[in-house]
């Protein structure tokens, strides 16, 4: 091993590039590194968001070895930590650990080597900072640097957010004058101007870089819960598609996927609930590609430097764009072409909600806890012993009363009294979440490139206007999951209906042009957005995101406008256009189906017209029927109120008496019934059957 001393050298170009060659070995630096370096070698704080694989470990550590001294490191999770002091060390470098994972002996030894001047760099958890002693230890010999990773996690708007993170600021003046670098590879503007403030950065230097991703393509299919296992491991029974990380929305959703895997290829699970022991073999056995594929929640892939992972596959939806930015960020590192599948169904919404009331328990819980306090101090088990709420619901109001402010917890586990402002912050926060949510929602049904979406969403609003050229959007005959195909002579019809409709004003709302062109009961709000995106495709009309605000709530809606293109579109124009139909037979779906054969109505006829003259005859009800007809428009109407749709979008009449008609008692006869498709099945299926079934 290589012993290297202590470093001191100027930030000039030469001397950097010397020593990056000497102990990293690298003969040039990365694009935007240099300048990196250079303003922590000058003792300036800053700010730097790069995206994963771009190199941002290094912005830190070749400083530290120029800056000669110790270097802390502060790092949110113990699989980054040990990486990087892993790799630190093959290097030659003299380095230390404290966290939860070493024992007791083996942390006061890094201690000690600290305070004697031993090591070059020391990895430390954010809770540590919490240990009575501890921060007072790092000051009796000032670092020469001080690097935070992964610094979204400061962040309350941060995808990751970390209240011992939150408390960092505080420590920061006692280790000073070491300039502070907070690295990370997702951070908006909201939550880089949240990161400034939290830790007092002082005059910062601030080097947002490069969110495109040229070589990921996306893909965002809709896949039914039940139908993805099977896609998931049609998909990596291609070689060339592995090594991949899967991302399940639950540690038991991921064990079972990992399980079913596991029969196909090499394949493992990988959550907090395993044992260190075990995480460690998983990572390990994926990093000498024993693993072909690991089945992850989000702690998984968090500063493994694994370049040639070739598919990231979110078996359910992120809850955030930025942690779902940084998760696919993982595929690709070596700059070949990778891809990504983001799969979803109404399903997730679901699970969502579930996530958000647990996490972001009613306020009226936390203020319960809150009435318990008082400025002495109180034992956290004899507080959650007196609370009228579940063990988990305690635990759960205390946490969030703590990170706002409404309560202090010290390393004893004694509870006291906090200020009474926490109320308004804990509220904008879970509102916050929510919102981070409906972004997610958005971007599934976005006719925006994949890629141009997500940079736009970080804020490089002119590095977004330039397409991928290789997502589903840009390019979805070369999609490898979602299936396309043509459109029918119908949908053709109805797309020139469309850009009649357009014609004479600069745009209109997706939901007024449908009503308008009296679509409802022919095609579903989803066909009709499915065509519209096949025309954004075809390069016939331009779809943007718009709100107002109607009686204090925000209302967003999609204006469309026709394009140049568009503006020459007539009936005898040649138009390619390619709907959006599921996913690919080979991975579990169903394949193209043939169109359902329609007759021909007088040519002059408006659209809404010809969908009248083609309606099949209404049935007559029986008497049972016209009760579940009466069951089903009841609950139609409740449920209309609780989405804020319309009704007709629940279910249209014609839907609505089919249903009462047939009175089907399981899900296949329920697909069998015109208007019921697999999503509208897997939403409302379970509520119309048990109507249906009081007959």
């Amino acid at each position: 091993m290589l012993d290297l001393p202590f470093v001191t050298t100027s930030s000039n170009s030469q001397d950097l590039r010397a020593l990056l060659a000497s102990v990293f070995g690298f003969a040039q630096f990365r694009a935007n590194q240099e300048v990196v370096c250079r303003a922590a070698i000058d003792g300036r704080d800053l700010l730097l968001v790069m995206p994963t694989g771009f190199g941002k470990s290094l912005c830190y550590q070749l400083p530290a070895i120029a800056l000669g001294g110790t270097a802390l490191v502060i790092s949110p999770l113990i699989a980054l930590m040990e990486d990087q002091a892993a790799k630190l060390t093959a290097l030659g470098m003299r380095v230390g650990r404290v966290h939860s994972g070493m024992d007791r002996s083996a942390a006061r030894q890094a201690c000690i080597d600290y305070l004697q001047g031993s090591l070059q760099f020391l990895f430390i958890a954010p809770e540590r900072l919490r240990v009575p002693g501890f921060g007072e230890m790092l000051a009796k010999r000032k670092p020469a640097l001080i690097a935070i990773d992964e610094a979204h996690c400061i962040s309350q708007w941060g995808h990751d957010f970390r209240p011992d993170y939150r408390m960092l600021g505080q420590y920061l003046p006692a280790l000073r004058p070491a300039p502070v670098l907070a690295l990370t590879a997702t951070a908006t503007p909201a939550v880089q101007a949240d990161i400034l403030a939290q830790l007092g950065l002082i005059k910062p230097a601030k080097f947002i870089h490069g969110f495109r991703r040229d070589n990921l393509a996306i893909e965002v299919v809709e896949v039914p819960v039940p139908d993805r296992a099977a896609a998931i491991c049609g998909l990596l029974a291609d070689p060339a598609r592995r090594p991949a990380i899967v991302y399940a929305t639950s540690r038991k959703g991921a064990e079972k996927l990992a399980e079913e895997l596991s029969r196909r290829i090499p394949a493992a699970a990988y959550h907090a609930g395993l044992d260190a022991e075990t995480r460690d073999r998983v990572q390990r056995a994926f990093q000498s590609c024993e693993l072909e594929a690991v089945v992850a929640t989000i702690a998984f892939g968090m500063g493994i430097d694994k370049a040639d992972v070739r598919t990231v596959i979110h078996a359910g939806l992120p809850g955030t764009l930025e942690g779902y930015y940084q998760e696919i960020g993982r595929a690709g590192r070596d700059g070949a072409l990778s891809r990504t599948y983001l799969m979803h169904s109404y399903a997730d919404q679901r699970t969502h909600d579930f996530f958000l009331n647990r996490d972001y328990p009613p306020a009226d819980h936390l203020t319960q806890v809150f009435n318990a306090l008082d400025e002495t101090p109180r034992a956290f088990e004899e507080l959650r012993s007196e609370s009228k709420l579940s063990e988990e619901e305690f635990d759960k109001a205390l946490e969030k009363l703590e990170i706002h402010g409404g309560a202090k917890v010290d390393f004893g586990g004694n509870v006291t009294a906090g200020g009474p402002g926490w109320k308004k912050t804990y509220t904008v926060q879970a509102q916050h979440r929510s919102q981070q949510f409906e972004k997610v929602l958005r971007f599934t049904t976005s006719s925006e490139c994949r890629m141009a979406a997500l940079v736009r969403h970080f804020g490089d609003v002119e590095d977004a206007s330039k397409l991928c050229g290789i997502c589903d959007v840009c390019d979805p005959g070369g999609a490898v999951l979602r299936l396309f195909r043509r459109g029918t002579a119908v949908e053709r019809e109805l797309a020139q209906a469309i850009a009649d409709e357009l014609r004479a004003v600069d745009y209109k709302a997706t939901g007024t042009l449908q009503r308008n062109l009296d679509l409802v009961g022919r095609m579903s709000r989803n066909e009709f957005d499915a065509l519209l995106d096949a025309m954004v495709r075809a390069g016939l009309i331009e779809m943007e995101e718009a709100e107002f605000e109607k009686d204090g709530e925000v209302i967003r809606f999609r204006k469309v406008r026709l394009t140049d293109s568009g503006l020459e579109m007539r009936p005898t124009t040649p138009v390619a256009l390619l709907i959006s139909d599921g996913i690919v037979e080979e991975f579990g779906g169903r394949g193209p189906a043939p169109p359902a054969p329609r007759k021909k109505a007088a040519s002059q006829k408006s659209i809404g017209a010809r969908a009248e003259a083609s309606a099949p005859e209404p049935v007559k009800l029986s008497a049972k029927g016209e009760a579940v007809a009466a069951r089903l428009k009841e609950w139609r109407a409740a449920e209309a109120k609780r989405l804020g749709l319309p009704a007709y979008m629940v279910l249209n009449d014609r839907t609505l008496a089919a249903l009462a008609h047939a009175r089907p008692a399981n899900p296949r006869e329920l697909l069998s019934v015109s208007g019921m498709g697999p999503a509208k099945v897997e939403r409302f299926g379970e509520a119309i059957l048990g109507l249906c079934g009081g007959a």
